[in-house]
């Protein structure tokens, strides 16, 4: 089935006003015998703020995969803002992506040779959707990335320095203004605080979800810390929905006694 860009930017939410839907899902990686994920449930409703724990191996990464599009399960239903991902080819899954859901990654993944605004505009070179609504936000493209970073506490002087000229709490202030531009519908957080210490957790913490309520944003936030889960409107412990994890803690357990 073919769908225009334009066609696959018209979501906001499903009918039922989730933003994010897995149903019956099940996920085995190629030359692994036994799957990584098997849930029989998990939504996020528009807006939502859900903190996600687990241990490794619990699935985590999996999960994620599946709600940005980048893999499809063997079986279920993945439905991002009323749209059923594996329906889509990969390419437009690819765009479903970038059109709608903003990742702030562990290691953040900036471009060493661009600038900071260069950086946050990204998202924008590869989206005329995003491009659009991020004019929204300002003037100019420029303008609406300037106003993210002086609401992220990024001070005017670092704007056009390499990105590795600043700390690991600007980098990371860096990557929540990309995920932001546009006012993407979906923000998905991979253990961004990993490398900060407790106040700037919390500092960091407070721009994210605060940037959020303010665009509309639902945010998708994976830590082990379970101290910040409080901060959030529900904890989801990964280890106790995925089947698959207990399939495999049965199984180490069978194999340690034999």
């Amino acid at each position: 089935m073919s769908s225009s860009p334009a066609l696959l930017s018209s979501h906001t939410t499903s009918a039922s006003g989730e933003a994010i839907v897995l149903r019956d899902i099940v996920f085995t990686w190629p030359g692994q015998q036994m799957p990584a994920l098997e849930l029989d449930n998990f939504s996020l409703r528009a807006r939502e703020q859900v903190f996600i724990s687990g241990p490794s191996g619990s699935g985590k990464s999996t999960l994620l995969a599946l709600i940005g599009g980048i893999i499809a399960p063997q079986r279920g239903r993945v439905e991002i803002l009323g749209q059923a991902l594996q329906q889509l080819p990969a390419a437009q899954r690819d765009r479903f992506r970038v059109d709608h859901i903003g990742f702030i990654f562990q290691q953040f993944n900036l471009i060493p040779y661009l600038s900071i605004l260069d950086n946050v505009l990204l998202p924008c070179q590869f989206s005329a959707y995003r491009r659009q609504r991020a004019l929204q936000q300002g003037a100019d493209l420029k303008q609406a990335a300037t106003a993210l970073l002086r609401s992220l506490d990024l001070a005017p002087a670092l704007w056009t320095r390499p990105v590795t000229q600043l700390s690991i709490g600007q980098q990371q202030r860096v990557a929540a203004a990309r995920a932001l531009i546009g006012q993407p519908e979906i923000i998905v957080a991979d253990e961004p605080t990993s490398a900060l210490d407790s106040d700037r957790q919390q500092g960091f913490l407070d721009l994210l979800q605060r940037e959020c309520a303010q665009s509309g944003a639902a945010l998708v936030f994976v830590s082990h810390d379970l101290r910040l889960a409080q901060r959030f409107d529900r904890l989801v412990a990964l280890e106790q929905i995925n089947r698959a994890a207990h399939a495999r803690d049965a199984a180490d357990q069978l194999e340690a006694s034999a």
